[in-house]
Order: structure tokens, then sequence, then C-alpha cells
């Protein structure tokens, strides 16, 4: 079943307008549990309960607040936030092209298909150029309501679009203070072929959610009655870095 288009809008860099539309290259399934009263397995409902009085509080006695300090806040009313709201556009404004190996994993969020919304040869000129320069258009657009900040890159023939997040949401791993532990001559080469024998292409399909499939096995068998046997995990211990090297060994040994 072919992905809904999920919102159009149009790539412009100079004279350039190219109208495009937006779908989701992300299917995420997560298996989902309610919260039941255990006494009739009736659907539990969330409310927003007063921290002094105990008591619910309606819709229409709620208010957002940011808190300057423990117990003080600032009231923001709904039609102040309206005001501040960006600017309702439909355009995805290309500022500059960077290299592709200049953007850190780190900052990419998430991502979309752009498809072209006529059939267009600007389209396939513009995919074709950004894949074989090996660059990214970033970018800026407003989608409901809110500001975006992304790159523009090629797949294949076809354009994705990657959100990406804002400098002061990234940590420097700098700033982590990492323990740095130099590795001998000898481990390295040992790491560099095992690395070799088990290098091999990007075949995803290969992998399956694990934990999901349990789930889904667990919850299959409870549907047809049976028991579950409740099982104590299995805790592996690090390999101590005085180990390291037998442990490489012994690992370029099974795959040899």
């Amino acid at each position: 079943m072919a992905e809904r288009t999920i919102w159009k809008g149009n790539i412009r860099f100079g004279d350039v307008n190219l109208p495009v539309d937006l779908h989701t290259a992300i299917r995420e399934y997560r298996i989902q549990f309610h919260l039941l009263h255990k006494r009739d397995h009736l659907k539990l409902r969330q409310q927003m309960v007063c921290a002094y009085e105990k008591k619910p509080v309606p819709v229409e006695e709620q208010a957002k607040g940011f808190e300057l300090e423990e117990g003080k806040y600032i009231i923001v009313d709904p039609s102040e936030l309206e005001q501040l709201a960006p600017e309702s556009s439909r355009e995805i404004e290309l500022h500059e092209f960077v290299k592709t190996e200049q953007i850190d994993p780190a900052f990419r969020e998430h991502v979309y298909y752009l498809g072209p919304d006529t059939k267009s040869k600007e389209y396939s000129a513009l995919a074709a150029v950004l894949r074989e320069m090996e660059v990214e258009g970033i970018c800026t657009w407003t989608m409901r309501k809110r500001s975006y900040f992304g790159a523009l890159q090629s797949n294949g023939k076809v354009l994705r679009l990657n959100t990406l997040r804002y400098a002061d949401e990234v940590i420097s791993v700098k700033s982590l203070e990492l323990h740095q532990i130099p590795a001998s001559e000898k481990e390295l080469k040992i790491g560099i072929d095992l690395i070799n024998h088990l290098t091999g292409h990007f075949q995803p399909e290969q992998f399956e959610d694990e934990h999901e499939k349990k789930l889904q096995g667990l919850i299959d068998k409870k549907a047809r009655g049976e028991k579950i046997a409740v099982l104590r995990p299995r805790l592996l211990k690090p390999t101590a870095s005085d180990k390291l090297l037998q442990a490489l060994e012994a690992s370029l040994k099974k795959v040899a």
C-alpha cells in the first residue's frame, strides 16, 4: 500500500521553485499495552489532579506555566503562544550545500521522502546533481506550526529530507571527558583482522527486533491459555582490559 502524502510544499533556491510531496520514510511498530483496572480489566483514564487539593481539574480551569523557580510560575495564555507560532509557509528554502561527510550523524533526526508533485525534469536533475557531487542542501521550512532545520539529500533517483537537531541540542563528546585507553600494536592488528573477517554488505533485512518478537510470542501463548515460565536473565561479564588481547585472539580463531 502506497504511503499517503503528509504535506505539500516547494523546494526553493535561486529562481527555482520545485513543487514536492512529503512522505514518511519510517514505519515504526511497537506493541502497545493498555493500563487496566486489575479487578475488572476495564481501561483506566488519565486525569489532571491538583497536587494540593488532590481533586481532578477540568480542562477549562487548566493553564500553562513556565517555572522560574520552585513554586513560582509565569502563566502563558494560549493566544500569546498562537501569536508566536511561525508564519505558515509551503517553502523548503535551501540556504547552502555542504559535503555529506561534514554532517555529524548525531545531528540527524527524522527522515522523509520528497516526491515530485508533478513530472519534473528539475526534480530528477537536482537528485542527480546532489548524488554526483555528494552534497546535501541545508534548508529550513515550516510545517504544522513548527519551524524545522534540515538537509536535503539524494537517495538514488529520489530526494530525501532529514530534519536536523540544532547545535545546542547536540552534546559535544569532548565535554564528557571520556577515558581513552590506548591499544597495543598487536591488539590493533588482531582487531583489524577480526573486523576484516566479519566485513560484509549492509543487509538490515537479516535482523529482527528480538524483543518485539518475544513480546508477540508471549501474547500469543497467553491468548492460547498456555502457562508462562519466567526465566532468570543471563548476565555477561565485561572483558577486563588485561584480558582484551586473549579475547580478540579467541574471537579471531572462531571466524578464521
